[in-house]
C-alpha cells in the first residue's frame, strides 16, 4: 500500500508515492516538464487558473502508473496565500490571485491602520499585508459582480481537495491563519478582519483538523485518475509549513530552511508571539492545536539562489558549473578578505521592513579581489542574510537547537553551509526529502496509519550534518562587518 502526496506548486504539480511499511518514496512524477505559465495582466499582478492546477495534477497522477491503484491516503501541499473564489456550482469565478501578486498591499495597509497596530499584531500576529484577505478585499472593490457570485473562498490546497472529493469544501486553521483570517487570541475567525473588509462569515469554508480524514475521493475522480474510490484525503498544508513537516520540524526551537530562488527560514515557536516590526510572518503550524501552541515563524529572503544564479551568469568564468563555482569559493579565506555582498537584489525585503535596498558590493580592492572572492562573498552574504533573520527569531523567544534542510539547492554548497552553521552556532542537518513525499507521510498521520510524526518520519534519510567550525571567530568577524554595512544602507 502507498501514501500519495501532491505538491501544488507555482511552476508544476508534483506527485509522490511513499511505501507505507518502508517509508521509501517509490515513485515521483511532475507535470508540466516546463514551468507552468503565470498571467500578469498588469505590472505587479500574478494569476493562475485553478483548473490548470487540477489538469496538471491529473497528468502527474497518470505518470505514476498502476501503483496509484494501491493508494490508501492522500496528502496535499500547496502554494500559500493564493485566493480561489467559487460560485454556487463550485466553479472558479476568476483566476486565482497567487502568492507573488502585490496588488492588494494598499488594502492590507488600510486594514492595519483601521484595526490598529497593537490589536492587529496581538490577534493576527501579522499585519494583513498582501495576504489572502487583502486579495479578497481587492476583488470586492474592483470586481463587485464577481464578488457577488462567491459562495466560498479557498486556498489552492482547499480547491484541489474539493476537486478530488467531488465538491466537499473545507479548510484548516493553519490555512486560515496564512490568509490573515484567524484570531489567535479569540481562537476563531477574526471578527476584525471580516468587519473591516465587509466580508460575510458565510464565505469561509468549514474548518477541519490538519491531520484527519477531511473528505474522500469521489467515484468520478477514481474512474478518471485511478485512485481507489473512498480513499481519504487526510492532510493538507501550505508549502512552507509542509516543508517543515517533510523534515519532521514539529517541536519548538526546530528550524526548517530552504535555499532555492528565494530563501526561507521557518521556525517552530511554542508560545503565541510576534515580531513588533512585522519582519517575519507568524502562522499556525500544521500541528497547532489548543492548548498546545505551535506557530510557524516564517522568514522569506528574496535574494538568495537568484543571486547565486546571477553570479554564475555574469561573474564566474563562462561555462562553469555550480559545483565548480563552490570549489572556487572555497579557495578564498573566510570573510573574502574584507569583501561583502548585500544580496537583497530581488525586490523589497520584509525582513528589512519592506525596504528595497538592492544588492550591493562593499570593500572591493582592485589589487586583491578576484572572481573567486566575489563568488565567496555572494555565498557568505546569503548565509548572513539567513543569520540576520534567525536573530529576529531568537529575540521572539525561540530557542534554536537545530536547522534542518533538504539536501538541495544552496544547501549543496559547503561554503554556504559552513558560514551559516558557524555564524549562528547551530548545526545543520541535511535530509533526502521533498514536499510531495512529506505530504504523503502527513496523510499517513491523518489517516491513523502512523501514530505521530516521529513514527511517520522514522525512515527519513539523513545525509549529513554540518557543525559549526571549532574556530567561529573569522565567521563572526565577517558577519559583524556585513551587518555594519547593511545598517549603513538602512540609515
Amino acid at each position: 500500500m502507498y501514501l500519495l502526496g501532491y505538491d501544488i506548486g507555482t511552476s508544476s504539480v508534483k506527485a509522490s508515492l511513499v511505501d507505507v511499511k518502508t517509508g521509501e518514496c517509490v515513485e515521483s512524477a511532475q507535470f508540466p516538464d516546463a514551468e507552468a505559465p503565470i498571467s500578469a495582466p498588469q505590472p505587479g499582478w500574478a494569476e493562475q487558473e485553478p483548473e490548470m492546477w487540477w489538469n496538471e495534477l491529473k497528468e502527474a497522477s497518470k505518470r505514476l502508473g498502476d501503483k496509484i491503484k494501491q493508494v490508501c491516503a492522500i496528502g496535499i501541499s500547496y502554494q500559500m496565500h493564493g485566493l480561489v473564489c467559487v460560485d454556487k456550482d463550485n466553479k472558479s469565478i476568476r483566476p486565482s490571485i497567487i502568492w507573488c501578486d502585490s496588488r492588494a498591499i494598499p488594502y492590507g495597509n488600510k486594514a492595519f491602520e483601521a484595526i490598529g497596530k497593537d490589536k492587529c499584531l496581538g490577534h493576527l500576529l501579522n499585519s494583513p499585508g498582501n495576504f489572502t484577505a487583502a486579495k479578497l478585499a481587492w476583488v470586492k472593490d474592483n470586481e463587485p459582480e464577481n464578488f457577488k457570485k462567491i459562495k466560498k473562498i479557498m486556498l489552492p490546497g482547499d480547491y484541489i481537495a474539493m476537486k478530488l472529493s467531488g465538491g466537499i469544501i473545507n479548510t484548516t486553521i493553519s490555512g486560515l491563519s496564512e490568509g490573515m483570517f484567524w484570531d489567535f487570541k479569540e481562537n476563531k475567525v477574526s471578527e476584525d478582519i471580516m468587519k473591516v473588509f465587509g466580508f460575510s462569515n458565510d464565505i469561509i469554508s468549514d474548518i477541519v483538523p490538519t491531520f484527519a480524514i477531511q473528505s474522500k475521493v469521489c467515484a468520478e475522480v477514481a474512474k478518471e485518475i485511478g485512485i481507489p474510490e473512498g480513499t481519504p484525503i487526510s492532510y493538507r498544508g501550505g508549502d512552507q509549513p509542509n516543508n517543515a513537516l517533510s523534515l519532521n520540524v514539529m517541536k519548538p526551537g526546530e528550524i526548517a530552511a530552504t535555499g532555492g530562488t528565494s530563501g526561507v527560514v521557518y521556525g517552530v515557536l511554542g508560545d503565541v508571539n510576534y515580531d513588533k516590526l512585522s519582519r517575519v510572518n507568524t502562522f499556525a503550524h500544521v500541528n497547532h492545536n489548543q492548548p498546545d501552541t505551535r506557530l510557524g515563524v516564517l522568514l522569506c529572503i528574496n535574494g538568495t539562489g537568484i543571486q547565486n544564479a546571477w553570479m554564475r551568469r555574469t561573474v564566474a568564468p563562462e561555462g562553469i558549473s555550480y559545483p565548480e563555482m563552490n570549489e572556487l569559493a572555497e579557495s578564498v579565506p573566510v570573510g573574502s578578505e574584507g569583501l561583502s555582498i548585500i544580496p537583497f537584489g530581488n525586490g523589497a525585503e520584509r525582513v528589512l521592513q519592506n525596504v528595497d535596498t538592492g544588492a550591493s558590493i562593499h570593500g572591493i580592492n582592485f589589487n586583491i579581489h578576484k572572481k573567486a572572492h566575489m563568488i565567496r562573498a555572494a555565498h557568505e552574504g546569503i548565509a548572513f542574510s539567513f543569520a540576520y533573520g534567525i536573530e529576529i527569531m531568537k529575540k521572539m523567544g525561540m530557542d534554536i537547537k537545530t536547522i534542518k534542510a533538504g539536501h538541495a539547492n544552496m544547501f549543496l554548497n559547503s561554503t554556504f553551509r559552513k558560514t551559516l552553521a558557524s555564524t549562528t552556532g547551530v548545526s545543520i542537518e541535511l535530509y533526502e526529502t521533498d514536499g510531495a513525499a512529506g505530504a504523503a507521510r502527513g496523510a499517513g498521520i491523518g489517516a491513523g496509519i502512523y501514530k505521530d510524526s516521529d513514527e511517520a518520519f522514522s525512515t527519513l534519510k539523513h545525509i549529513a550534518t554540518e557543525k559549526p567550525e571549532a574556530d567561529q571567530e573569522p565567521y563572526l568577524k565577517a558577519y559583524k562587518l556585513w551587518t555594519s554595512r547593511l545598517e549603513t544602507i538602512l540609515k
